[in-house]
């Protein structure tokens, strides 16, 4: 309906030419009228010519905005009535020549009619239908009159002109039609276009920049102002690098980005999402810009044009995602992913030039005791104190870092000279071992070190970290504080220790544990008064495993829970062999007090057993407290209510547990042997230790338990002091428990640890 509206309105713009053809046409056909009929015939006809012309005309211009709207039908049929009209009023004058008329004056008229169909024809290509029907209704009568008068080659002659212009104003039509196609989708295309530069000029982000073949700006667009914080009349002419440059036009100090934008500028080059460092009004910003050269209608080079955004906020929260993910957000250090770049790096640069790297790995001592005990915030705040002091140590030859916890690492760039490996090491460990005061607290750590060389001791990233941690293990096995390095045997200790860890989860299933148990004493009357409960592991693989090795692996594993179980499910059910006043004690650990479920465990082993409640003895060293002190001590609470007695063990070796003799009321504490052999010796610290332990205990209404006693010098010693209970090889070593239940047919224990 649109290509017909756009017919019908080129005719109403044509409307003008096509009634000047007609006046013509009309004069000229009177005046061959004139010869054969009167001045009131013609003049009558003439009349009725312009009436019809003059109805054609005002529905043409009816039809003038048909482009822009729906036709009616009746609009349709009305037009092609009035060119019916006009076609018949001309076809007139062939009929009356038909009644007269000489030939000659019948060819006049007919010449006369052609030209106007001619002309019809080229005046309104747009629609054909007006031209064949003039052609038509005009032609009929041409030819009619031609056939009466004999004039049968006029009429072939009139014909085949009729078809031709017919076919010609048909071919016409339909090339106008194509052209209105064409433009008109041309049109709607730039309308398209126009639609999106100017959505994209009005985004908040985009602007359009265009530049000459001199490089300087041209057509500027209202976004490109105003994120040049400029005018357009400032800006149109002005070169674009000096216009992004701000002071670097002046020193000639381009940044890299705004070098390369320049030379690709100056080799007429297309380029995409160039991020672009730029100086606007004194302040440093990131454009991302697109260009590519344009071309003048000749081909040649005609300047440049594209868009362009400013991105400084994506480009700062990508800096800063980069950041977090290379920087610790706790202590500002690189962590565990730039370590291991800047690790590859120094591998690189080794190898290039065959010097030697190094990766030294730091694991803090005591951190733990401390984050447990005050909290997460003062061990934070620690590590902040630790990461500030390793700083100050580093050169422009090492970084240090965190890998996560409370373990940190050095990469020393150039490790050639293997003696500032060593300085490194001990610096740190120095260092880092000297108080702290975090929060009011005075607080001490030290520190262990691992250290790999590499290409010798690692070709890879991977393989170098993973041999200093072997080497910081070592360290740690060592007692922390000092520093080792790796060597090749380290790999046999790992691989022992993983044989020995899968060994003991299959342990307690193969039953390849069994219990000592070493009798303790009354002081006064060295009868038993109980015995402790000790583990031993006999494996087939490994032999005889000593319990400081298997138990520390076991409570890294979360072994010691079951294994716990088994302890305490054993030793209750040996003890109901024994008379009905003799305690067995059982050592607990941390991670068995953690369990929720431990006391559970206790009352299904007493049960199991039958043994009295008040008959099992559960004894905890002050670490435990260091850890979750309110979960072991609710956990303590628990089992005195089941009516078990809690032991003390090493007390005064770790931590001050004053407050937890206050909180909790233990039945025993146990004086740990160091102090019973260096008041035996005559120390005079450790004596004093003793007596304020003994006197303590016997004001809270506590046994006290002297271990380690080996000698008669230092059972009188301890026997002196107050110990109301006695252990050590001095009454007997820990032994099966067939031994000990021969004890019991003897009224003493002999001193030496043999029967009496």
């Amino acid at each position: 309906m649109r290509l017909r509206g756009m017919q019908y309105a080129s005719l109403a713009r044509n409307t003008i030419q096509r009634l000047i053809a007609h006046a013509v046409a009309g004069l000229a056909a009177g005046h061959v009228l004139l010869d054969e009929f009167s001045v009131f015939i013609v003049v009558g006809w003439l009349i009725a010519l312009g009436a019809a012309l003059s109805y054609t005309a005002k529905i043409d211009r009816m039809l003038s905005d048909a482009d822009r709207r729906a036709i009616a039908k009746p609009e349709m049929t009305n037009q092609t009535i009035a060119y019916g009209i006009v076609s018949l009023i001309w076809a007139v004058p062939m009929v009356m020549l038909a009644l007269g008329g000489t030939p000659l004056l019948k060819l006049e008229l007919w010449t006369v009619l052609a030209m106007l169909l001619a002309a019809h024809a080229v005046i309104c290509p747009a629609s054909p239908l007006g031209t064949i029907i003039f052609g038509t209704l005009v032609g009929i009568g041409s030819v009619a009159q031609f056939l009466l008068s004999g004039m049968i080659d006029a009429a072939a002659a009139a014909v085949a002109l009729i078809v031709f212009v017919s076919l010609g104003a048909i071919e016409g039509a339909r090339n106008f039609l194509t052209s209105r196609v064409a433009e008109s989708a041309m049109l709607e295309k730039n309308e398209v276009v126009s639609l999106l530069l100017r959505e994209f000029e009005e985004g908040e982000a985009d602007w359009l920049w265009q530049i000459d073949t001199s490089r300087r700006v041209r057509s500027v667009s209202p976004r490109f102002a105003f994120a040049l914080g400029l005018d357009p009349d400032e800006i149109d002419g002005k070169p674009f690098i000096q216009l992004i440059a701000g002071e670097a036009w002046e020193t000639g100090q381009f940044p890299s980005s705004l070098h390369d934008l320049a030379e690709r500028l100056k080799r007429r080059e297309s380029f995409s999402n160039l991020l672009v460092r730029v100086t606007i009004r004194g302040e440093a910003r990131w454009w991302e810009l697109s260009g590519t050269p344009k071309l003048d209608e000749s081909g040649n080079f005609d300047g440049f044009r594209g868009v362009g955004s400013d991105v400084t906020e994506q480009r700062e929260s990508a800096d800063k995602i980069a950041h977090l993910a290379r920087y610790d957000t706790l202590t500002g250090l690189p962590n565990r992913l730039m370590l291991t770049e800047t690790m590859g790096d120094a591998m690189r640069f080794a190898e290039q030039w065959r010097t030697k790297c190094a990766f030294l790995m730091i694991d803090l001592d005591r951190f733990k005791a401390v984050n447990d005990t005050l909290g997460h915030v003062v061990g934070d705040q620690l590590l902040a104190r630790v990461s500030a002091r390793l700083k100050e140590i580093m050169s422009e030859n090492e970084i240090c870092g965190r890998l996560g916890g409370d373990e940190f690492a050095i990469v020393i760039r150039d490790a050639s000279d293997l003696g500032r490996v060593e300085h490194v090491a001990k610096a740190v460990i120095e260092r880092l071992s000297q108080p702290y005061e975090v929060d009011h607290h005075t607080l001490y750590v030290g520190a262990s070190v691992g250290s790999a060389v590499g290409p010798r001791d690692g070709s890879t990233v991977e393989t170098l970290m993973r041999n200093a941690d072997l080497a910081l293990y070592r360290s740690k096995d060592a007692g922390g504080g000092v520093h080792c390095t790796y060597e090749p045997t380290l790999h046999a200790d790992a691989e022992e220790r993983r044989k020995l860890e899968f060994s003991l989860r299959r342990a307690l299933e193969n039953n390849e544990m069994l219990l000592n148990y070493q009798p303790v004493v009354d002081a006064k009357t060295e009868q038993v008064v109980s015995f402790e409960a000790l583990i031993r592991w006999n494996s087939p693989e490994h032999g005889f495993v000593s319990p400081a090795k298997f138990i520390p692996m076991a409570e890294d594993t979360r072994l010691i829970v079951p294994i716990g179980e088994w302890v305490l499910r054993e030793a209750c059910r040996e003890a109901t062999r024994w008379p009905g006043h003799v305690k067995v004690a059982v050592n607990v650990s941390g991670e068995q007090l953690l369990d929720p479920h431990f006391s559970s465990t206790v009352v299904a082993a007493l049960a199991a057993s039958g043994l009295p409640a008040a008959r099992l003895e559960i004894e905890v060293t002050e670490s435990i407290f260091v850890r979750d002190g309110t979960t072991a001590r609710n956990t303590l609470e628990q089992i005195m209510a089941l009516g078990c007695s809690v032991a003390l063990d090493d007390f005064g070796t770790g931590y001050s547990s004053l407050g937890y003799l206050r909180k909790l009321r233990f039945s025993t504490i146990k004086v740990d042997r160091s102090f019973v052999q260096g008041a035996a010796t005559g120390n005079p610290e450790s004596l004093a230790i003793i007596r304020a332990v003994v006197a303590m205990a016997q004001s809270l209404e506590m046994s006290t338990t002297a271990e380690g006693v080996e000698t008669e010098a230092e059972l009188n010693m301890v026997r002196s002091l107050g110990a109301t209970k006695v252990q050590g090889f001095y009454f007997g070593r820990p032994m099966v428990a067939s031994e000990a239940g021969r004890l019991f047919y003897q009224n003493t224990v002999s001193r030496g640890g043999q029967a009496a």
